[in-house]
């Protein structure tokens, strides 16, 4: 069981920028990093992942805004959001999926959320 811890959430005014890190701790093999947002009322969506051999995708909402990253010896993984608008505001979770998860179709685990709150 991979157990992850969040922070870096808040409130920031519009144009303006917050990091969020995600801790990654237990034996794993990892298949992909990733960072999804949910806001009350709607699905959770994906943010950004990135992969074991580092290539990355985002949603088109935040492509050249925010960027994913991670730090392979410390099993954390980051996402910098930049130029932040209203409708970024959401819960954001980091999520890890293993090589194993990959293999049997799991989600595998998630964070307790962060709250991201974009408002003037």
């Amino acid at each position: 069981q991979v157990r992850l811890v969040e922070s870096g959430g808040g409130l920031v005014q519009p144009g303006g920028s917050l990091r969020l890190s995600c801790a990654a701790s237990g034996g794993f093999s990892i298949y992909a990093m990733a960072w999804y947002r949910q806001v009350p009322g709607k699905q959770r969506e994906l943010v950004a992942r990135i992969y074991g051999g580092g290539s990355t995708n985002y949603a088109d909402s935040v492509k050249g805004r925010f960027t994913i990253s991670r730090d392979n010896a410390k099993n954390m993984v980051y996402l910098q959001m930049n130029s932040l608008k209203p409708e970024d505001t959401a819960v954001y979770y980091c999520n890890v999926r293993t090589n194993s998860d990959y293999v049997n179709s799991r989600d595998g685990s998630w964070g307790q959320g962060t709250q991201v709150t974009v408002s003037s």
